[in-house]
C-alpha cells in the first residue's frame, strides 16, 4: 500500500496540521505513564522542524462528555516543551482561531484536546473545517486512532493537501506483512478483553492463518468463538483457546504449553492483547500476570518475525523491559486489528482521497 508522505511535499514556511496520538495513559495525578505513543511521533517533529514548518499538533486524551480539566492536554504539551529542549517560559495558553490552545516556543502550538468538542467524534464538517483554516497542510500521525471516522481523521483530509507521517506509514507497512504472503506457519495470538472488538479479527485470520491462539478475557467466550469457526467459516487454521483459572484472571500452565509447540513452529507471529488481567501501574507485579509474561518470553526466543500490539500489553512489555525483543512493535491497539480485519482504515482511506480545495 502507497501512501503519499512528507517526503512528497515540501514544507518549509507552511503550517502543518500534524494529527497526532496523544491519548496516552495518565496517572490520577495527571503524570503521563507511558510516553511510547508519544516517542514513535518524535522523527515526524523534527523533521517538520528541521524543515522550517511551522506545527500545529492536534489529537485526543480519553472520552470527555465536554470539557473535563482531568483530560487536558496539558501535560502533553510540557512533555513535549521539555522533550524539545524548549525553556518553561516558551510554554503558554493561547487560542489560535477561537480554539483552546498552548504555544510551545515560536513555532508549534497544541491544541487542547479535541473531543472537548462533540464536531470531533460526529465528524462535523463544520468543526473539520475550523480545524483545516489554521494550517496549509494536513500530516496523520496518529495510526492508533485512525479506525475512527472523526474531523481530524477523515474531515481534515478532504480540505487540505495530506500527508501520512513517517511512523504512520512504518506501521502500514509492518502489518502489512502479515497480510500479504507472511512468511508460514503464521501464528496469531489474541488477548484481552473487548471480544467485539476482536471478533472480526478472528473471523478473519481463520481463514488466514495457520493457527489462532486465544487467551486473555476473550477466552472465557469459547463457546462464541467456536460456534462462530464452524458455522460460519471454512476454516484453514487450528483455533486453540485457553482454558482460564478459577479466578477467572489468567490463563492455565496446560494453555501456555499448548500455545507454545504452535509458536514454536511460527516464522510470523502476531500479537495483540494480554493472556491476564495486566497492571495499570509500573513496576509493580501481579500474580496474573503469569501467563502474559511466560507467553512473551516464548515469543521472544523464537526466530520467527514477530509483531505486538494493544496498550495493555505494550504497557506490560515496557515494565518488563521486553520492547526490544519484538520485531515491531505497533502503537495501534483497535487500530491494529481492524487494519489486520480489513486491511484498511478510514484514515487511511483519507489519504488516498483527493482534497477539496476551500473558498
Amino acid at each position: 500500500m502507497r501512501l503519499k508522505t512528507l517526503k512528497d511535499t515540501e514544507v518549509g514556511k507552511k503550517t502543518v496540521f500534524l494529527r497526532l496520538d496523544l491519548d496516552v495513559p495518565v496517572s490520577d495525578h495527571g503524570n503521563i505513564l507511558d510516553d511510547t505513543r508519544l516517542q514513535g511521533a518524535v522523527p515526524t517533529i523534527e523533521y517538520l522542524i528541521r524543515r522550517g514548518a511551522n506545527i500545529v499538533m492536534a489529537g485526543h486524551l480519553g472520552r470527555p462528555e465536554g470539557f473535563d480539566k482531568s483530560l487536558s492536554l496539558e501535560n502533553v504539551g510540557f512533555f513535549l516543551r521539555g522533550k524539545f529542549g524548549i525553556p518553561s517560559s516558551g510554554f503558554s495558553r493561547t487560542k489560535l482561531k477561537g480554539l483552546d490552545a498552548f504555544k510551545i516556543g515560536e513555532r508549534i502550538i497544541l491544541l487542547e484536546n479535541l473531543r472537548f468538542n462533540k464536531g470531533e467524534e460526529i465528524n462535523d464538517p463544520e468543526f473539520a473545517k475550523k480545524l483545516a483554516d489554521t494550517s496549509d497542510i494536513y500530516v496523520n500521525e496518529a495510526f492508533a486512532a485512525s479506525h475512527r471516522i472523526h474531523a481530524s481523521i477523515v474531515g481534515i483530509p478532504k480540505l487540505l493537501p495530506h500527508f501520512a507521517g513517517f511512523r504512520f506509514e512504518k506501521e502500514v507497512e509492518e502489518l502489512s506483512k502479515a497480510l500479504e504472503k507472511p512468511d508460514r506457519p503464521l501464528v496469531v495470538i489474541i488477548g484481552g478483553a473487548k471480544i467485539e472488538t476482536k471478533l472480526p479479527l478472528v473471523e478473519k485470520m481463520h481463514q488466514f492463518a495457520d493457527f489462532v491462539l486465544v487467551g486473555g478475557e476473550i477466552a472465557e467466550h469459547d463457546e462464541e468463538l467456536l460456534k462462530l469457526t464452524h458455522e460460519k467459516i471454512k476454516p484453514s487454521s487450528k483455533l486453540i483457546v485457553a482454558k482460564v483459572n478459577e479466578k477467572k484472571d489468567d490463563i492455565l500452565q496446560s494453555s501456555i504449553e499448548e500455545f507454545s509447540k504452535a509458536i514454536q513452529e511460527a516464522k510470523t507471529i502476531v500479537w495483540n492483547g494480554p493472556m491476564g488481567v495486566t497492571s495499570k501501574v509500573t513496576n509493580q507485579d501481579l500474580p496474573s500476570e503469569q501467563g502474559t509474561k511466560e507467553l512473551a518470553k516464548i515469543i521472544s526466543r523464537s526466530s520467527a518475525y514477530t509483531i505486538v500490539g494493544g496498550g495493555d500489553t505494550i504497557a506490560f512489555l515496557k515494565k518488563e523491559r521486553m520492547m526490544e525483543n519484538f520485531s515491531f512493535v505497533s502503537t495501534g491497539g483497535g487500530a491494529m486489528l481492524s487494519f489486520l480485519a480489513h486491511g484498511t482504515l478510514p484514515g487511511i482511506e483519507a489519504l488516498s482521497q483527493s482534497f477539496f480545495k476551500s473558498s
